[in-house]
């Protein structure tokens, strides 16, 4: 049986154009990649708290997510080595803010839209 034999009609150009549109395996995983950074809660909120404020130190950022110290370096580490964040050091400390390609619409549209879309089926699930 091949992929167009199905019990429908296949509609070409719609096919396609999904697959004009598609991305490749290699980008589609490097997405995923990116994604599952995003999916831990202490990155994703450490990036927020970076929009926010421009730049914060471990300590600092430690502070404003009321977690510890070790949990925002190794989180600031991963988001630094995917090229997320970026760092400069002031004698012994060092602030980390977002790399200055970062798609700031991310966050604040696309993030924050998806929290709102997925908050009824939350309400709905806690019900």
């Amino acid at each position: 049986m091949s992929p167009r034999d199905h019990d429908h009609p296949v509609s070409e150009p719609a096919v396609a154009a999904a697959q004009a549109a598609a991305l490749s395996e290699g980008d589609a995983g490097r997405l995923a990649g990116l994604l599952g950074l995003l999916a831990d809660p202490v990155r994703s909120r450490i990036l927020f708290a970076l929009v926010a404020a421009g730049e914060l130190c471990v300590g600092d950022l430690a502070l404003a997510l009321e977690v510890t110290e070790d949990q925002v370096s190794y989180a600031v580490k991963m988001l630094r080595l995917a090229g997320l964040v970026s760092f400069r050091k002031d004698g012994r400390v060092v602030y980390y803010r977002l790399s200055d390609a970062f798609p700031h619409l991310l966050l604040e549209h696309c993030l924050r839209q998806l929290l709102t879309i997925a908050a009824p089926e939350a309400d709905d699930a806690r019900a």
